[in-house]
């Protein structure tokens, strides 16, 4: 078995991956409504992004795209009118629209995700628990289409990965619901902490909480324009005509290879757990992976008053963290759970079906940048074959091991 593992261990060099990515190009900064327009000059179509958005089930919005000149770019503006509202929106009520909506789930979440975020930098900046934050700007409709809206058309055009260039965030002060501040806001620039950023030679606010809440919901690396092959650009109008400056953000989607085994950003949630039936762990941990987790896992822990306890930890995507969470207080007796993010490196993965005499078989194979291999037959396959064939685990796992061997060296 030693043998056949180096054997498989020479198979394969380094893998690329091509993905379907939108780059947004933030020279200009970025808002709800540039991200908007953005998209529909990108390729989303106005009329399926209208009915999509009426799957929110909210009324008094109304959304118009005009193609406007912006220092001599023909860009996309899209204009967002809502009534005057005299209602300040907390998440939950922004979740319960987005939840009780229509829309796909994917869509549900992202947008749930990009609200989230807010939220978490608005309590950082005041020191106040999330579910005490209440909007003011960004919990108006206009804001909730501008974000539910986003989350639409990144599905439509089926991107696959996000990145995003330093953003441009402008300097001087503007005027906010609490007075005026320093730009970048406080908000903003809580949400861009950890990105990269600059200021530009233009006085002005350039990125907004809403633009700044979508971009760093869905963008995991931050850089100038990486290797790609561009399928199309838009661009999406700010309100501001400047002369001699395009104040515009531009949307590249394109294709781009991407070597294998990449470190990604992903979310982990924790909850310690010690008045709940024992009864009840496993099917927590079912109920987390029938819901997608990456990864669930209970570690014993000891607890305040020196009581036994239970650490249900969950890793899954960043969109995915609002169900998880939603799970955990539906499912269990916790009344608060962290999340943080994590940084994951994990091998390109594929399942390969080969043929033995003990009938089909699926391998797992993983491959590393290095060119090595890691080959495992499906246990629970190889489990009922040997069952079946009445013969020794071990004697099914290495057939299968053999067979994708010759299979991989034929090619």
């Amino acid at each position: 078995m030693q043998a056949g593992t180096l054997a498989l261990q020479s198979l394969l060099g380094e893998c690329e991956v091509h993905m379907r990515t939108l780059y947004f190009d933030c020279f200009a900064g970025a808002s709800g409504d540039m991200i908007l327009g953005a998209l529909v000059a990108a390729g989303v179509e106005r009329r399926a992004l209208i009915d999509q958005l009426q799957l929110l089930g909210v009324a008094g919005w109304k959304i118009d795209f005009e193609t406007v000149d912006r220092s001599g770019i023909s860009s996309t503006y899209a204009r967002v009118q809502t009534p005057h509202e005299h209602v300040h929106r907390h998440l939950s009520d922004i979740l319960k629209i987005i939840y009780q909506s229509q829309l796909k789930q994917s869509v549900k979440e992202r947008a749930a995700l990009i609200f989230s975020r807010l939220a978490e930098a608005e309590a950082r900046v005041h020191n106040e628990p999330v579910e005490k934050i209440h909007f003011h700007e960004v919990g108006a409709l206009d804001a909730i289409i501008d974000v539910c809206g986003a989350a639409i058309g990144f599905d439509l055009l089926s991107i696959e990965q996000f990145i995003s260039s330093p953003l441009r965030v402008g300097y001087g002060m503007a005027q906010m619901a609490h007075g005026r501040f320093p730009i970048p806001p406080p908000a903003v620039a809580e949400l861009l902490r950890d990105r990269p950023i600059y200021a530009g030679d233009v006085e002005g606010e350039f990125v907004t909480p809403t633009g700044a809440a979508i971009i760093t919901a869905v963008c995991d690396r931050f850089e100038n324009i990486p290797s790609m092959k561009i399928e199309v650009t838009g661009y999406g109008a700010g309100t501001r005509n400047p002369e001699g400056f395009p104040n515009a953000l531009r949307l590249l989607v394109a294709e781009t290879e991407t070597v294998a085994n990449a470190d990604e950003t992903l979310m982990m949630i924790e909850t310690n757990i010690d008045d709940m039936s024992p009864q009840l762990f496993g099917y927590v941990m079912d109920r987390a992976f029938e819901l997608g987790a990456l990864d669930c896992y209970l570690t014993q822990t000891q607890m305040k008053k020196n009581r036994p306890g239970s650490l249900i930890s969950i890793l899954c995507q960043p969109r995915d963290r609002e169900k998880f969470l939603e799970m955990l207080f539906a499912e269990t007796t916790t009344i608060g759970a962290r999340t943080f993010e994590v940084r994951r490196r994990a091998l390109l993965r594929e399942t390969i079906r080969v043929e033995t005499q003990f009938g089909a078989i699926d391998v797992k194979v993983a491959r590393g940048n290095n060119g090595n291999v890691n080959a495992m037959p499906e246990f629970d396959q190889c489990r009922a074959a040997a069952a079946a064939a009445k013969v020794p685990l071990r004697e099914v796992q290495e057939a299968a091991r053999q067979a994708y061997l010759l299979q991989n060296r034929e090619r």
